[in-house]
């Protein structure tokens, strides 16, 4: 198949399974997901996450035991992170929120990566735009940065081809468990 095609494939899965879930399950599950996640966040000076959008699985928890943090804003072709609180947040490109243009832009040493879906050695099939490829690879050439995959079960793929310009993750959450990806390559 090809990006297209999983892009495509994983996105009905994704809807399909968010769309089965009772009443109050999926912020249950968002919360477990902050639980599963809460020892990768030990040392975090500056993370960076994102707002979901539909059906992805939202970080809302996770943000909350996290000191400040930042939210990518599209800054042509690529995305910086800025140090925002959610009522500063307003829609922007594609009307997904960001903060503002005058935030305060940080270099996070964390990020909680959305994806379409993911492999557990860390290859990870996004939107298509490159943008977290480039922001993480910009990130990495100025220190380490650990990136964290959120997903729900559902998005983990058995493979996935990687790009050149694909950048691995490190570590990938879901609301059952927390996978080191560098222990599957």
């Amino acid at each position: 198949m090809n990006k297209t095609d999983l892009r495509r494939q994983y996105r009905a899965a994704r809807m399909a399974f968010v769309a089965s879930l009772g009443l109050g399950a999926r912020e249950a599950l968002e919360r477990q997901l902050a639980s599963v996640v809460a020892p990768a966040l030990a040392g975090v000076r500056m993370a960076g996450s994102y707002a979901a959008v539909g059906d992805e699985i939202d970080p809302v928890w996770i943000e909350k035991q996290l000191g400040p943090h930042a939210f990518p804003r599209v800054a042509g072709p690529d995305i910086n992170f800025h140090e925002a609180e959610w009522n500063a947040m307003r829609p922007g490109f594609q009307g997904i929120l960001e903060p503002p243009a005058t935030a305060p832009i940080v270099q996070p040493d964390l990020l909680l990566v959305p994806l379409v879906a993911v492999t557990l050695a860390g290859v990870r099939l996004g939107q298509g735009r490159g943008y977290y490829d480039r922001a993480l690879a910009r990130l990495r050439q100025k220190r380490p940065v650990r990136a964290i995959g959120i997903a729900w079960e559902c998005q983990i793929a058995p493979a996935l081809a990687a790009d050149a310009w694909d950048m691995p993750l490190d570590m990938i959450a879901t609301p059952q468990r927390l996978v080191d990806c560098r222990e599957h390559r």
